[in-house]
């Protein structure tokens, strides 16, 4: 059914299915916080973006015909790929050839929780797991840094920004 539907169509699909893929992230996220608490919620969701992330790298590298060790412009190209691209304001910068800078300018998940007066939700422990994990697996001479995230103080125009460098 999918290949006779129209691009317009089809980018309402691709919408559709990364938001019930976010939702479903969340529901899973609350269920553990209300049974075991936040501690432990947090400790899981890195348990599973450690799976995660190299699994997701792996398929849009397959599908989008990426080559293993392609550094950081398969990074910047996969990083466009990855499920929650459809749903957030992302944008990278090459400082020079050796470094990506991939900046979170609007996240779904925060502006939400801005939206009804909730402080950010404090990802930095996870999203250092899962950024880690995704750059070495697009290419393990990539090393991984955070510039800023929740709970970490950031300006108004960013969530979080994190700093690839490719070490030959």
């Amino acid at each position: 059914m999918l290949e006779n539907l129209p691009k317009e169509t089809l980018l309402k699909v691709v919408d559709a299915y990364a938001k019930a893929w976010q939702a479903m992230d969340g529901a899973y996220f609350l269920a553990l916080e209300k049974k075991y608490g936040m501690d432990i919620a947090i400790e899981m969701d890195k348990e599973a973006w450690r799976i995660f992330s190299p699994i997701e790298a792996k398929r849009i590298m397959k599908e989008f015909e990426m080559p293993e060790n392609g550094g950081l412009e398969a990074l910047e190209k996969a990083l466009g790929f990855r499920v929650y691209a459809a749903l957030n304001k992302q944008s990278t910068m090459k400082n020079d050839d050796n470094t990506l800078i991939f900046t979170m300018e609007a996240c779904r998940v925060q502006v939400a929780r801005n939206r009804k007066g909730l402080q950010d939700f404090p990802c930095k422990q996870v999203g250092v797991i899962e950024y880690e994990e995704f750059a070495k697996t697009i290419d393990p001479r990539i090393k991984t840094k955070c510039n800023f995230c929740p709970p970490d103080d950031h300006p108004d125009d960013a969530y979080c920004q994190w700093e690839f460098t490719l070490e030959e």
